[in-house]
């Protein structure tokens, strides 16, 4: 049996495109197991899929001083002897990382046993952890035609990023009975991210009255972000958090409202969502966020609305000329080539692996 070993970890992002190769990789025939931080949020996402877990010791690598950056590099020397252990045991053909700072000892242990390793990068430019494991790398896959220019040319490999295939087989009645809404109105999806986002919340509530005279709207706030005085309004429902139902909400969804973080992006990309970008502002981020949308506005997928720009009448705006012109962006994303990224993927895990 074909051996690989899964890593990333830090965020739901660097997680949940592995999760959507696990499906197809037990099909062509592997056995699958994970090495991940050893409390981060990938083990209990990986260990809830079934799939062998290992934890390793893992420190944060900054640009900017910190007092944990005198500690942090021995956290990652022992993770390196950690990943050579486990690695050395199990005996992987290939590993596939999707990033984080825990990756970075595996991929340098893999680097020491021969053994080829695939990265997904899914930002627009790769972030650190990535850029210390891309000379380590087979092939570098990216998610971004404008990716390429800062990615090795003969490693360099668009595919876009893996999406759950469940995530395309939501049912548009199911999701309007879950969220107690009518199938006779249209449906804003607004999606503030895993931990919710203030400001995002804070500017579709203030325009509330006025998005209801026209749609209904389902709102994923975050964590501790409901807002008690709006429960019961007629054709709003908020949710904390969504996880199963989740398909069925973006099946019958119209207009999807959300942050830009490239996983989700892609995943309103393949479901062929007309959206509205609001990506997290530089002041908050290294900026990613910002161009990934730009690019998926330049593709003609997105309209984006940025932070600074952010007020009541435009929200409304964006929204409602998205809506305006929804078979626009639904012919450009359907023309994306970007919608195979597992079939991709696995087929150049299978290149590797096969030696």
């Amino acid at each position: 049996m074909k051996k690989i070993i899964l890593t990333g970890g830090g965020t739901a992002g660097h997680v949940t495109p592995n999760l959507a190769l696990i499906p197809s990789l037990k099909e062509h025939g592997y056995e699958i197991q994970y090495i991940g931080s050893y409390q981060g949020i990938e083990k209990k996402l990986i260990e809830d899929a079934g799939i062998p877990y290992h934890g390793i010791s893992s420190g944060k690598l900054r640009r900017y001083f910190d007092l944990k950056n005198f500690t942090d590099p021995f956290r990652v020397l022992k993770g390196y002897g950690e990943a050579l252990k486990i690695l050395k045991q199990y005996k992987p053909d290939v590993v596939f990382s999707k990033g984080g700072f825990v990756a970075v000892p595996v991929v340098l242990a893999a680097k020491h046993f021969r053994i080829p390793t695939i990265i997904h990068e899914s930002d627009m430019t790769p972030g650190l952890a990535n850029k210390i494991c891309i000379p380590f790398a087979k092939k570098v896959c990216c998610n971004f035609p404008e990716t390429l220019k800062y990615l090795p040319k003969e490693k360099a490999v668009l595919t876009g990023s893996p999406i759950r295939k469940e995530l395309l087989e939501g049912d548009r009645l199911t999701g309007l009975q879950y969220a107690g809404l009518s199938a006779g109105r249209p449906v804003i999806l607004v999606i503030g991210g895993s931990l919710g986002s203030v400001t995002v919340n804070n500017a579709v509530r203030k325009i509330l009255p006025k998005l209801l005279s026209h749609y209904q709207v389902i709102h994923i706030c975050g964590k501790g972000n409901l807002d008690e005085g709006l429960k019961g309004t007629a054709g709003y429902v908020q949710f904390e958090y969504v996880d199963a139902p989740l398909k069925h909400l973006f099946a019958a969804a119209d207009v999807i409202v959300s942050r830009a973080g490239a996983n989700s992006i892609c995943e309103i990309l393949a479901l062929r969502k007309p959206n509205v970008l609001i990506p997290l502002s530089a002041a908050a981020s290294r900026g990613d966020q910002i161009l990934n949308a730009k690019s998926f506005e330049k593709q003609g997928f997105s309209t984006v609305l940025e932070e600074e720009n952010l007020t009541e009448a435009s929200l409304y705006q964006a929204i409602s000329e998205t809506d305006q012109n929804r078979s626009q962006f639904i012919q450009a994303m359907e023309q994306s080539p970007l919608s195979n990224a597992v079939d991709t993927i696995v087929s150049l895990i299978e290149t590797y692996s096969a030696g």
